[in-house]
């Protein structure tokens, strides 16, 4: 849909990506960086300065000690990290449960490892899931089970007492739990996000996938991590090196800035994103359009069912030509078909969403 936005001049709201530079830290950083000798291979696993201010930043937030020597492996994205974590604790032929809407990566990374993925619905508008379904999926023999939180594509911030209901069944039939963590810090009043591996029990279960990219809007320089026991990390660390053998050095070096800025800056990160949501938010209650208020993360599915379309596709290159907005469409997403959505992105400056929104009026239903 990047690709048709550009073909037609439309404002992109599709891609996930931020259309405004980092913390001027982290520019500053980068480009004395290139003044320095870190321009070779980093250790493998990360640059040791990068793994010191990480496993602090997590003790911080998480409450959970954390060895830089022997709790991260660092990847070139939490892409990468996502499929380390497979292809630590599965083999082919092994079952990967997942929620269904789904950021689109999680079943191309199980079939790419051999393994089979297995989804749960979440039911819209909603997205809550059936606790008998999710019990049915992890008693049929599943090896991991892959958890986005806050979620990709819906927004959906999953209370403690679901994630709860998750922990005793991974325990229970001895799942492990792969967690997707990206937009921790991009939550929305009154909801909280709770770190899976917190919950009692979990920690020697769960392999944290996060990255960098989210937090200081820097989707092109490809830093993630996982955050895992031991016994996990070092046979991760084994995986990344065949496939990529480190993150590009000088910008593991350079983000060090970011995580070393005040607490007050995840603070403003929140806030900022709650004044995006509202204002893509305020264009769409104008159109009279449906759609799911986001508790986190910065995507909005709508539905746009009303407007009589064969499919989602179908729409979503239609409204990117003639009304301007390229959205994603929805049907990506799920596992079974579902064709009523779209899903919009407000990681953009406020000129943007506003011009965006001026457009968007268009599909206003009378």
């Amino acid at each position: 849909m990047t690709r048709v936005s550009l073909r037609h001049g439309a404002i992109n709201l599709s891609q996930g990506f931020p259309d405004y530079n980092p913390p001027k830290e982290l520019l500053d950083a980068a480009k004395a960086e290139m003044d320095t000798d870190h321009h070779q291979y980093a250790i493998t696993w990360g640059a040791p300065p990068l793994r010191q201010a990480l496993a602090e930043k997590l003790t911080k937030f998480t409450g959970m000690a954390c060895d830089p020597e022997q709790n991260l492996i660092i990847t070139c994205g939490a892409t990468e990290a996502m499929m380390v974590a497979i292809m630590t604790v599965c083999d082919p032929g092994d079952k990967v449960g997942m929620f269904s809407p789904f950021y689109e990566n999680y079943s191309a990374d199980a079939i790419l490892t051999g393994c089979q993925p297995v989804h749960v619905n979440l039911q819209p508008p909603f997205y809550n899931f059936d606790p008998a379904e999710l019990r049915r999926i992890f008693a049929d023999g599943l090896k991991a089970f892959v958890l986005c939180n806050p979620s990709n594509p819906c927004g959906k911030v999953f209370t403690r007492a679901e994630l709860q209901q998750i922990a005793v069944l991974a325990a229970e039939f001895d799942v492990w739990i792969i967690t997707d963590e990206v937009y921790e810090h991009i939550v929305f009043a009154p909801h909280q996000h709770v770190y899976f591996s917190t919950l009692p029990g979990m920690a020697e279960r769960t392999i944290m996938c996060s990255s960098l990219s989210k937090t200081f809007a820097i989707t092109g320089w490809r830093l993630g991590y996982v955050f895992a026991a031991p016994k996990v990390v070092a046979q991760g660390r084994k995986v990344h090196d065949f496939l990529t053998v480190g993150a590009a050095a000088p910008l593991q070096h350079a983000v060090v800035a970011g995580l070393k800025l005040p607490p007050t800056y995840y603070d403003q990160l929140a806030r900022e994103y709650a004044d995006r949501r509202a204002i893509l938010l305020g264009y769409l209650d104008k159109t009279g359009l449906t759609y799911t208020t986001p508790q986190g993360a910065y995507f909005v599915m709508i539905d746009v069912s009303p407007f009589g379309y064969a499919n989602d596709i179908e729409f979503a290159h239609w409204m990117t030509k003639e009304i301007g907005v390229a959205p994603v469409p929805g049907s990506v997403f799920f596992a079974v078909p579902e064709h009523r959505y779209i899903r919009l992105n407000f990681a953009k400056k406020d000129t943007t969403l506003h011009a965006a929104g001026e457009r968007l009026l268009k599909l206003k239903r009378g």
